[in-house]
């Protein structure tokens, strides 16, 4: 019998898979609706791939855990709240380069040289907010397809793993016209990602992926 995900993993799909039906359902409304579109960058604080675990041929091996380096963030946002009301859904997509770090040597270790890594965010985010005419704080939860690429280096081949995520939010838009609003986010970010190619003969890892995002940006509102 296959192993049953571990109770994290269940909840985090569980919470997934609620959003998307959520999401799907609060886009569809057919009331007159308030959409908006932004540009959004700033800094990406990874902390690490951490659980590592080994895959193939490796599987039940351990490793310790991978840090990143900390990267620029940016992206694009689409965004929607029926009847100018409290709810909203957002398509929310960015992309950061938080590449992993050099091992240094061990006594039983030579060190490992870095790799590159890149991580796209595709995220659909339920949101709540104050609807205030100048100051809006807002709140989210949401989906995500996060798409983790490693390059090739000195130990790795190149790989990509599309894994499902989590992403909570928060934030406070002002508006500076009618219709333009300047605006700042906390995100959190969660995946994990298997790299089952990322050694020779199908040999790979999978790991945690947790990261931080401090984002400002720029919103169209019509």
């Amino acid at each position: 019998m296959a192993e049953l995900p571990g109770l994290a993993e269940f909840l985090r799909r569980m919470i997934v898979a609620n959003c998307l039906f959520l999401a799907s359902w609060l886009w569809a409304v057919p009331v007159a609706a308030e959409w908006y579109v932004a540009g959004q960058f700033g800094p990406n604080f990874a902390d690490q791939l951490s659980d590592i675990r080994g895959t193939g041929s490796l599987e039940g091996s351990r490793a310790i855990d991978f840090d990143l380096k900390n990267s620029l963030a940016y992206g694009l946002k689409l965004g929607r709240y029926p009847g100018n009301g409290w709810f909203g859904i957002e398509l929310d997509v960015f992309h950061s380069s938080p590449h992993i770090k050099e091992l240094p040597p061990t006594a039983t270790r030579p060190n490992v040289p870095g790799v590159h890594m890149r991580v796209t965010n595709v995220g659909v985010n339920l949101l709540v907010r104050y609807p205030g005419v100048t100051f809006q704080p807002y709140a989210g939860i949401g989906a995500a397809a996060m798409i983790g690429r490693i390059g090739d280096s000195a130990t790795t081949r190149g790989d990509t793993d599309v894994a499902s995520g989590l992403n909570l939010l928060a934030g406070i838009r002002a508006f500076v016209t009618p219709y333009v609003a300047v605006f700042t986010e906390y995100k959190y970010s969660q995946a994990t990602f298997e790299f089952t190619g990322a050694f020779p003969q199908g040999q790979g890892f999978n790991g945690d992926y947790n990261a931080q995002h401090l984002m400002l940006g720029v919103s169209y509102h019509f």
